[in-house]
């Protein structure tokens, strides 16, 4: 496996506040062995409720599960944190759409089978990914803006979809309360930020999975999530299991949560994004 990262802008990311590790966005690549992806790629989100990133088991680690089923993963270190607010974190996940998209012929990928794979706040950045995109500027100075932000599927992991929402007792705070942001200027950020509200018909397919007694964040959310996909007519799948911690990744020896891939390899099957594609020409 050939594995390479890259910054998501030369010279700098917009707005950035110095060049230390945490203010340069990028993306890392892991090409399925002997270079034979199918023609699917994935972004992965790892989660850490903005403040810091599980890049081992939200992020390697499923990289290496969709590089054995030959789909090309690229995991995302987004900038966060109190130095990073909202929308610093959403611009890098769009850039990193557009730059995989950009970059189809260098990896033999179809630019129309480009996902995005997300767990915790990772999943809330990832379904707000999903319902805020644009299809491209043709005449941008920059090629990778020509290319659009809008993943072709989502996978969300037990999601924060409800980030910027007043939290519900016993769970993380919200995002605003977290980044102690002040409340005057909450309103406008669950406006802004809650994908629940921003889902249209053009919002691409999504397989979702939670647990019930998930003591994180709520599995209601999700169930909201698909609620509104479903009401918009877009094709989506929810499987919410009744035992499991939050923070599993791909089950981290849970017998129960560890079956949630095989339902994933399953959909994405279904989907026809484990079978050979077209690559770029």
């Amino acid at each position: 496996m050939d594995v390479a990262t890259f910054p998501l802008w030369d010279g700098g990311a917009p707005g950035a506040l110095g060049v230390a590790d945490e203010d340069v966005p990028t993306l890392t690549v892991f090409e399925p062995a002997y270079h034979e992806g199918n023609g699917a790629a994935v972004v992965i989100a790892p989660g850490g409720a903005y403040r810091g990133l599980a890049m081992n088991h939200e992020g390697r680690q499923v990289a290496d599960w969709f590089a054995e089923r030959k789909v090309t993963p690229f995991v995302l270190k987004y900038r966060l944190g109190e130095k990073y607010l909202y929308p610093v974190p959403l611009l890098d996940a769009q850039r990193a759409v557009r730059l995989v998209r950009s970059l189809a012929k260098k990896y033999n990928l179809a630019p129309d089978r480009i996902g995005m794979v997300g767990f915790s706040a990772g999943g809330h950045l990832t379904a707000m990914t999903g319902t805020s995109y644009d299809d491209g500027r043709p005449d941008a100075a920059d090629p990778v803006d020509r290319f659009s932000s809008r993943p072709d599927f989502l996978v969300l992991g037990y999601p924060w979809i409800n980030a910027m929402q007043p939290a519900k007792p016993g769970m993380i705070d919200s995002y605003p309360a977290l980044m102690k942001i002040p409340k005057e200027k909450q309103a406008a950020l669950e406006e802004l930020y809650t994908p629940t509200r921003l889902v249209t018909a053009r919002t691409p397919p999504a397989f979702i999975f939670s647990t019930t007694d998930d003591n994180v964040v709520p599995v209601e959310a999700s169930i909201e999530f698909y609620s509104a996909l479903k009401k918009a007519g877009v094709p989506a799948e929810l499987h919410v299991f009744r035992h499991g911690a939050h923070g599993v990744g791909l089950g981290k020896g849970d017998a129960t949560l560890e079956q949630w891939p095989a339902l994933l390899a399953q959909w994405l099957r279904d989907q026809g994004l484990l079978d050979i594609a077209t690559p770029s020409k």
